[in-house]
Formats: C-alpha cells, structure tokens, sequence
C-alpha cells in the first residue's frame, strides 16, 4: 500500500510516502512557506498515484484508534481545536484540502490520544468535583501517541523482548514523558491538553492554577489572551525573550545570559523531575527512550540531561549521543538501556491507514 503521511507538528508540516511500511521519499515545509491547502497539493503532485492519506491528529478525544474521515467526522474533530489550538487546525485544513484535490480518495485520521486511551482511571484522572468528571470526558488523554507507539515497538525489537518497560520522553517543541507497560501507556505527563508536563519551547507546561487565575483577576486578562500567553508566550520563548528556539537559547546561554541560563535549568529541571515520576508508575525500568527534534539535533544535551538519573540506573555515553540514526547511548552494563531513535510517525501513520481500511472493508 502506497500512503502518503501529513504531519502538522506545532513548528512544522512533515510529509511522507510509505510504501508497504517503508519511508521511501520525504519532504517538509514551514509555517511560513504556504497555508494548509497549498502544502498539501505541494504534497500530493510530489506522489500522485497514492492509495490514502493518513493525517496526525494530535486529539482525538476518547477514540481508541484510526478511522477513516468524512465532512461529519472532521465537524466533530473540530470542536476539540481549542483543546489542541497549535495542531488541531491545521490537521482539519489539510483533511478539507484533500477532499477538495482528491475528492474520493480516502483519508485517514490517526490521533496522538489513542495510544493513551486505555489510561488506567488513576493516572487518567483529576482530583475534580466527580460532578465535573462523572461523563469521563474532563481526563487527561496525553499526547505524542504516534511517537509513543513506535517507541515501544522498536525498544522491543532493539531488546529482543516482546513487551518492554520503557520511557517515552519525546522532546521536541513539545514535551512529554511516558511511562508504558505491556505496548500500552500507563502514564504520561501532558494530560486534557498539551500544556501540562514540562516547559517547552513556547508553552509553559505545568503552572499551579492558583497563579493563573491570580494574573487574571490581577491584570486583569480574558481566558483567550491567557490561552495565547501560555501556548505561544511561555516555555523557554517567555523565559528569554527569543522564539523558544532551542537552538538559540543554547547560544545565549553558552554567552552567559543570566536568562537563558536558568532557564535550561528550569527546562532540563522539569524532564527530569517527569522521568522520576513516570518511573514509579513502572514495575520495573528495561529502557529510556529520547526521541523527538531536541534528541535528533541537540544529542549533546541528552549527556545533561541525564545528570542526577543515575539513581534510576539511567546513564549516557557522551560519544554514543553524537552518533546517527537509532542507538543506544547508554554505556555498556547499565541497568536500564538508553536508546535515541526517530519519531517513526511516518511509519506508525501508514500503518494506522492499513488498520482503518483494513476495518472498512470487513
């Protein structure tokens, strides 16, 4: 099966034709290179001759797996948009761009939140008035499922073991860590939208609710502007003044710039803190997972990153983290084996494609 994948990240559009699970031709473009539409017939007169379109959603609400889209189906995806603002959009306009240049072809949605869907009740659910969340549907869902999944099928073929216990911890613009037991999450750190977790590129991750309501009576500041602070203002960009690239940060920093200086403390800080936590929800630790843009591109702060882990048996070869594609990192003989890998949702999207059709036709 020939699928071109659309990945609309937060910071990017990712683009990709897997043929029979393979990855065989990429491409990719900015925010600021073209709208939804455009990239998506940029993408589709790249690979014309494709059997479906498998599109990230990163919400997906309490659905537990891919399905395939239609005009009623993505109306009903769009009213979680505000639950997911810096990716949900986009993945409903790339959906609608299809359907205009490809009208027939099938188009599939996979959600980050169906990996998490099977959360247990403990990890899944807020300490909230029961008449809040008697419906289940004020949850933490968590997200980077895609990333997550593949996560877990490559530590077990890397390991040889068929079900690992492992951690996720995805860094890129976003960030999450989770903990996964039996190829499913048990745990995980963003959790009703992709605030919660650690500080992030632009978004602040976890702030005590007391301090926002008090800037808003203060200020005073209306729920949207708030939003908007905290999804695009915050995180690293709010800490130093920069656009939250990490890149930069780690420039100024290596300057001496007293904010970007606590502010990698802060950010490396909070990772850390999420693995110990995520770590307790585990029987046991086979295996650290750092994936993400952050593990590909920066492997040089995956060595500090891991500073004070050891106490979890989590420990880093500074060598083997400058090396390419997937690998361990972590020394010989250490306890718990540390990999860095790609994302692999280019892969995970194609099968999700296969699966939903595969549902459709039976």
């Amino acid at each position: 099966m020939r699928v071109l994948t659309l990945n609309p990240g937060s910071s990017s559009l990712k683009a990709a034709l897997v043929v029979d699970g393979t990855p065989v031709g990429w491409w990719a473009s900015s925010p600021t290179d073209a709208d939804e539409g455009s990239a998506a017939a940029q993408a589709l007169a790249q690979w014309p001759t494709v059997d479906a379109v498998a599109i990230r959603f990163v919400h997906g609400g309490s659905r537990s797996g891919p399905m395939r889209v239609d005009t009623r189906a993505l109306d009903a995806l769009e009213r979680l948009s505000s639950l997911a603002p810096l990716h949900q959009p986009q993945a409903i306009a790339l959906a609608r761009a299809v359907f205009r240049l490809r009208p027939g072809l099938p188009v599939i949605a996979a959600f980050d939140t169906a990996f998490h869907a099977d959360l247990p009740r403990k990890s899944s659910q807020y300490a909230l008035p029961r008449e809040w969340t008697r419906q289940g549907r004020l949850r933490r869902y968590g997200f980077h499922g895609l990333s997550c999944r593949h996560a877990a099928r490559r530590t077990a073929e890397l390991l040889g073991v068929q079900t690992p216990q492992l951690l996720c911890c995805h860094l890129g613009a976003g960030v999450s860590v989770t903990a996964i037991r039996g190829g499913r999450s048990v745990d995980t750190s963003m959790g009703f939208t992709p605030l919660e977790g650690p500080a992030m590129a632009t978004r602040s991750g976890s702030v005590d609710p007391g301090l926002l309501l008090h800037v808003m009576r203060t200020v005073p500041m209306s729920a949207d502007d708030m939003e908007h602070t905290l999804y695009h203002h915050s995180g690293l960009a709010g800490m130093t003044g920069t656009n939250g690239d990490l890149r930069a940060v780690l420039t100024l920093e290596a300057a001496g710039d007293p904010d970007a200086v606590i502010a990698m403390e802060v950010y490396l800080h909070r990772i850390r803190r999420e693995i110990g936590a995520m770590a307790m929800s585990l029987d046991r630790l086979d295996a650290v997972v750092f994936t993400g843009g952050v593990a590909e591109y920066q492997p040089e702060l995956l060595g500090r990153l891991v500073e004070n882990l050891s106490v979890l048996g989590i420990e880093v070869d500074p060598a083997r983290c400058l090396g390419d594609g997937d690998r361990v990192i972590s020394p010989e003989d250490t306890p718990v084996t540390v990999f860095a890998l790609g994302t692999g949702e280019d892969v995970e999207l194609a099968l999700e494609a296969e699966t939903a059709l595969d549902e459709v036709q039976v």
